[in-house]
């Protein structure tokens, strides 16, 4: 182990991430009473630029009198490149900032970025007199983004996770494709030739890569990597199958941008009950181990060690965390 130590963001439940247009206040209390981990009311994409102003100030009107529970609350502020950026971030914070947990900035490019909006949000909280420290959310959704993710993510103090933003993503590196997330019947390999015998095609993960990438980021930063969205949420195999490959990875959560995206983000991204009853078994066993001088042990005929404990402390503490929620 690196000598080097890893300080790690707030342990925030993260399984699952909803999406809720600032502009449509008919949807806010269905969020705040649905069963997902993460709010984050947004004010870039999913809002027309004639009805900005006024989703800010649904936002507000909504953090301050709707009751959200213990949920973990976000806003997505407009982008760093437009002219609503600092009244997203100066209003809601100073006028919402009491209920607010994160802010969610969309296409970070740099590191410079994310210092931008620590020293607004900073000047905000001190002349408001919070105690509590407002995190942030980076979504890596172009190329200088992941070009530059190992530096995005070790910007600021504030900084609790990395999502992948794919549909962006997709757009700036020019990919031959205009869905969001999923796979491409292009992106495949054929098995070799054998005389007689059909060649079959199997389909791989064109955003592997970018995936994995940002998880490294992430974790070598303590931060937790989320896994941005699936825009079919009429197939939910899909996105049950991309958010499994995206847990594989790392990442221990998911967005939702349709409620019934929600139970199965929050499925995917949970231990199992064997997988928790294992994790359980592991840690009596090297706990054994220990009290007998070994530093590893067979269990179910399969070695572990000091590595499969961290492992195992992992999948509890999520349970643990499942519970108290």
């Amino acid at each position: 182990m690196s000598f080097f130590p890893i300080e790690q963001a707030p342990a925030r439940l993260n399984r699952s991430e909803l999406a809720v247009p600032g502009s449509q206040v008919n949807m806010f209390q269905k969020a705040a009473d649905s069963d997902v981990d993460i709010i984050f009311l947004d004010l870039e994409d999913a809002v027309a630029p004639d009805e900005k102003e006024q989703a800010r100030k649904n936002i507000i009107k909504a953090l301050n009198e709707i009751d959200w529970g213990t949920k973990t609350m976000s806003i997505r502020i407009n982008g760093l490149d437009t002219h609503y950026m600092y009244r997203d971030v100066v209003d809601i914070v100073e006028q919402a900032g009491e209920r607010l947990d994160l802010i969610m900035i969309p296409k970070v490019g740099t590191a410079a970025d994310v210092y931008a909006v620590d020293m607004m949000v900073t000047q905000v909280e001190d002349a408001m007199g919070y105690k509590k420290r407002i995190g942030f959310e980076h979504i890596i959704e172009t190329a200088l983004g992941m070009q530059n993710v190992s530096e995005i993510a070790a910007a600021s103090k504030r900084n609790e996770s990395l999502h992948f933003g794919v549909a962006d993503y997709a757009a700036s590196t020019r990919a031959r494709t205009t869905s969001i997330g999923g796979v491409h019947p292009d992106y495949s390999v054929l098995t070799d030739k054998v005389e007689g015998e059909e060649r079959d095609t199997h389909w791989g993960d064109m955003w592997h890569y970018a995936i994995a990438r940002m998880v490294v980021a992430a974790r070598a930063n303590g931060l937790r990597p989320i896994d941005g969205p699936f825009g079919d949420f009429q197939d939910p195999d899909g996105f049950r199958a991309a958010a499994k490959r995206a847990a594989v990875l790392g990442c221990e959560g998911k967005w939702a941008i349709h409620p019934s995206q929600i139970a199965l983000a929050n499925e995917v991204m949970s231990p199992s009950d064997a997988e928790i009853l294992k994790a359980n078994r592991i840690l009596e066993a090297m706990a054994d181990a220990e009290a007998s001088g070994k530093g590893a042990v067979s269990l179910d005929g399969r070695l572990i060690d000091y590595a499969s404990i961290k492992q195992a402390e992992v999948l509890v503490e999520k349970a643990k965390q499942i519970a108290g929620r």
